[in-house]
């Protein structure tokens, strides 16, 4: 494995990109995050990849791959056969998230080798293998065209008044671009076993008072709270907060 050609800052943005995409990908190990390398065919030969392009912020493309054991635990869940793309995809997100705000594309799913071949081609592509002690059970790969500036030097994360213009005609780029959109009245955490025995008639308590808002969210992040309405005998969301960025978690 050779060292990514990228500048030190760069690659302190691609560490806390793999940190971000470690904290939400589903695996039965505790995983750490190893040192950035680059991007190379042989790094997981194993498993399954998903691989996803970006856009907004920042444009690339962003590559997880899991070892076979997720997978196969994955295709054998007690639930059922669970899609490998769904479960990672919030890993994907996370990843890309951490060079601005940007759109994910559905995602594909691919052989590890093939999918890191494809990246690796790509000019300073750089892998972080995920590892349980020395051994490699995850790698997010990923690159950027081109790469941001140096965070120091005023990157992505500082724009001054003479990026406006070109940031507001990429927005409007976006425009057209469908978002998920979705309502959520509560949650909870089950087990397997409480999940394995539901039944009709079952009630599932959640984390919420009744008559309490509703948050409304875009690709999983919250943005709007309020409350339910119905519409022509369907259900609706009347807006009555905004939620300013950074402030998801209060």
């Amino acid at each position: 494995m050779t060292a990514p050609t990228i500048t030190e800052p760069q690659l302190a943005q691609v560490r806390a990109a793999a940190e971000a995409a470690l904290a939400v990908l589903p695996t039965s190990r505790e995983l750490s995050v190893g040192a950035p390398v680059s991007a190379s065919a042989d790094m997981l030969t194993t498993g399954q990849a998903i691989t996803a392009r970006f856009s907004g912020a920042a444009t690339g493309e962003v590559v997880v791959v899991v070892g076979q054991d997720l997978a196969d635990a994955l295709k054998e869940s007690p639930l059922g056969e669970l899609d490998l793309t769904a479960a990672v995809r919030p890993a994907l997100e996370a990843a890309a998230r951490a060079f601005g705000p940007v759109v994910l594309d559905p995602g594909q799913l691919m052989e590890p080798g093939v999918a890191l071949s494809a990246i690796a081609a790509k000019s300073d592509a750089v892998a972080v293998p995920l590892l349980d002690g020395g051994d490699i059970r995850a790698v997010l790969a990923l690159t950027l065209t081109p790469w941001p500036a140096d965070p120091a030097l005023g990157g992505i994360a500082r724009r001054g008044a003479s990026d406006a213009a070109p940031l507001r005609g990429g927005l409007d780029m976006l425009h057209d671009v469908e978002m998920e959109v979705s309502a959520e009245l509560g949650r909870t955490r089950m087990s397997v076993r409480e999940l394995l025995s539901l039944s009709p008639g079952a009630i599932v308590e959640l984390d919420r008072a009744a008559g309490s808002p509703a948050d409304l969210l875009v690709n999983g992040r919250l943005i709007a709270r309020g409350e339910v309405v119905v519409i022509d005998e369907n259900f609706g969301i009347r807006i009555t907060e905004i939620i300013s960025p950074g402030s998801e978690r209060e």
